[in-house]
């Protein structure tokens, strides 16, 4: 095998019938050595409730989903109760507890534990090479002292070894993933808690990372969801099932209204594959890598098929912007500009007669049949005045929707509906509505004519 410089550029080795993922390869699986999970992730302990604990353990069918234990005052316990009971009082979330149980000792799943299992469930008191301390043994004092010791993690990070923003290398001398050491430098307080938990990536933080996405990464946001990790700064769109990054400010907001970010959970976009940056604000002209010159209008790329038809346009040479075909195949291909088009970036046209109101683009004429359009979808366009003879050379075709990711409801009815693939789904309760990260004040008001336009889809749950 040729040798490389780089030992992580290695995509896989054998090693006695083992194979081993590279760090490239882990990171491409969405695996992030410096950022594992976040600080709230961790912290928020109303993230599920006693009914959906007890739902996850009998659907995982292990052990814990018919187990009861004692807590210190003699009473008796569900797993379910423990780990929520511990939850609410420690104030760490129950789905990092669930995945810490997985992740230690294999009790979500196991349907036969062995009784140490049971006994070190959070493997609280386990020091690597060496024996456990027998103080913490049993079941309610592994969850308890777990959840203690992580909350600690967090509140008091300058008392532990292993802390934000410092750098550290790690071997890995039980990993069954990859040999070798790993340079980490933690993005946050629970990710460097978890090295002081467990002092290596992999396999432990690997795993914990795994299990995690496993059970509660959904990635099930509709086309058109601008997504945003709390605590953290970038902006993604979601399409075509990728999460796409935008690049500059510009690229965001000459699209898409910033207020309806909506904040998730870092293991929310964790669920997506990442696509294609978004790098050029809307209505740039950028340059493919062979000088071809293209139009970028909303999701679309319009070729001019000479000079003469960019000229016409009225931009100047400077604002090209070069891009790499990367960039420009990431957007559909549109009708092409020659130096006849009219209104290449789209225009709104008024029948001076009937009143009616056009989106004109391509050669085609979409019918608004709401003027609330006007100040959603349009709100800086500005209306042309023209003849219906001017109209009748545009080909029709259907009428202008909002996209999918909004928000709609009419005064006829008190519902409230998300657009995804051309159909509205209703929101199940406001509660569902607010801890799936969505505002009140993105709501817009149709008529109901308008909204029965949209066939019904399935209810939106706690968990879509």
């Amino acid at each position: 095998m040729k040798k490389t410089k780089n030992k992580y550029l290695l995509l896989s080795l054998i090693l006695g019938g083992v194979f081993i993922l590279s760090p490239l390869m882990a990171l491409a699986n969405g695996f992030d050595p410096n950022n594992i999970i976040s600080d709230y992730e961790v912290l928020n302990y109303d993230s599920m409730s006693l009914a959906q604990i007890q739902d996850l353990l009998d659907s995982k069918d292990g052990y814990l989903a018919n187990y009861r234990t004692q807590n210190p005052d003699g009473k008796t316990m569900t797993a379910a109760e423990v780990i929520y009971d511990r939850a609410q009082t420690n104030k760490i979330s129950p789905k990092f507890i669930i995945v810490l149980l997985q992740k230690e000792m294999g009790l979500i799943e196991d349907k036969d534990p062995k009784q140490t299992q049971l006994d070190w469930a959070t493997g609280y008191g386990c020091p690597d090479g060496g024996g456990c301390n027998e103080r913490w043994r049993g079941f309610w004092k592994q969850v308890n002292s777990a959840t203690l010791q992580f909350y600690d993690y967090i509140e008091n990070f300058q008392d532990y070894k292993y802390q934000k923003g410092k750098t550290y290398t790690f071997s890995n001398p039980y990993s069954t993933t990859i040999n070798g050491t790993v340079i980490v430098t933690p993005a946050n307080n629970a990710t460097a808690g978890l090295y002081n938990y467990t002092p290596h990536v992999y396999n432990g933080n690997y795993n914990f990372y795994r299990i995690w996405k496993r059970y509660f990464t959904k990635g099930d946001y509709p086309n058109g969801s601008l997504l945003q990790a709390r605590g953290e700064v970038g902006v993604w769109l979601i399409q075509n099932g990728q999460k796409r990054p935008f690049l500059s400010k510009g690229a965001l907001t000459s699209r898409f209204d910033e207020n309806k970010i909506i904040q998730v959970e870092k293991s929310e976009l964790d669920g997506y594959p990442k696509g294609a940056p978004l790098k050029f604000p809307n209505y740039s002209i950028v340059r493919s890598p062979k000088g071809n010159l293209f139009l970028l209008v909303d999701d679309k790329r319009r070729g001019f098929t000479d000079y003469e038809a960019f000229r016409k346009m009225g931009y100047n040479p400077e604002e090209i912007e070069d891009a790499s075909w990367e960039d420009i195949n990431s957007y559909i291909e549109g009708t092409p500009i020659t130096p006849t088009s009219t209104y290449p970036t789209g225009a709104l046209l008024q029948d001076n007669s009937s009143g009616g109101v056009y989106w004109v683009i391509e050669g085609k004429k979409a019918p608004l049949h709401d003027r609330v359009l006007l100040d959603t979808e349009f709100k800086n366009k500005k209306i042309i005045q023209v003849s219906p003879e001017e109209l009748a050379e545009y080909t029709t075709v259907d009428p202008v929707m909002l996209e999918d990711g909004e928000l709609l409801t009419s005064e006829a009815t008190r519902a409230v509906y998300l657009i995804e693939n051309g159909m509205k789904r209703p929101f199940i309760s406001g509660k569902v509505f607010e801890r799936r990260g969505y505002k009140w004040e993105n709501i817009i008001t149709v008529s109901p004519q308008y909204l029965a336009k949209y066939s019904i889809g399935k209810l939106v749950k706690e968990e879509m």
